[in-house]
């Protein structure tokens, strides 16, 4: 890579950075356990993302989210049927979400009402593994029908990431999808991950999900 065109990009990060680390200090004046929600397009992080919101707010733990998407404001619209505060970040054709488009959308949020604070990155796994956006725990999300073997494929993303979920498991069986090779994989790229099997549809592994983001909370 040329010289100037390395001097720009590192240029860039490293102002991105001195958002996030803004960012981080404003979510936990507020006292929120942030995560940023990084995956490919199609994986469930929206029906993910709902179900939790919803199961988080009917627990008494109010929690609001970001979502970002190239167009359209569809996923915070299904979002919102979950009662919590949503904003959707339209980012016009960018593939990943940036430290300043989060901070140019929290007017609105109260924040301090909140317990967690969920972003919905861009469906994509190579651009946004090198974006801090001011979050606790970045978690990937890999489903079923993608195949045992994108943690290979895109090893920052994972190698970056808290925690993962294997969403959509209620399809495992049908799809031929070999879970102890998928977790084994993960595993490859980042040792001793914490790793959930979830369906959104079903509801398999959401406690077990939802108790990890309580203890997540209480212990930061």
């Amino acid at each position: 890579m040329p010289s100037r065109l390395l001097d720009i990009r590192t240029g860039v990060l490293n102002k991105n950075d001195q958002l996030a680390s803004a960012l981080r200090l404003r979510f936990r004046a507020a006292g929120l356990l942030t995560l940023n929600l990084v995956s490919s397009p199609g994986t469930g992080k929206t029906a993910l993302l709902e179900r939790t919101l919803r199961a988080l707010r009917e627990s008494g733990h109010p929690a609001g989210a970001l979502v970002g998407d190239l167009q359209t404001d569809n996923d915070a619209k299904r979002l919102a049927r979950s009662g919590a505060p949503v904003r959707q970040i339209i980012t016009h054709g960018n593939c990943h979400l940036e430290a300043d488009m989060v901070a140019a959308h929290l007017d609105g949020f109260d924040l301090p009402a909140l317990e967690f604070f969920f972003i919905e990155n861009v469906g994509n796994l190579v651009c946004p593994s090198s974006y801090d956006l001011g979050e606790d725990l970045r978690i990937v999300l890999l489903s079923v029908t993608e195949g045992e073997d994108k943690p290979l494929k895109y090893p920052p993303m994972f190698n970056s990431s808290d925690a993962a979920i294997i969403t959509k498991i209620d399809l495992a069986e049908v799809c031929e999808f070999d879970r102890e090779t998928a977790r084994a994989n993960i595993l490859a790229m980042r040792p001793n991950m914490r790793i959930f099997e979830v369906s959104a549809k079903t509801g398999a592994g959401m406690t077990e999900w939802l108790d990890y983001l309580l203890q997540q909370r209480k212990a930061r």
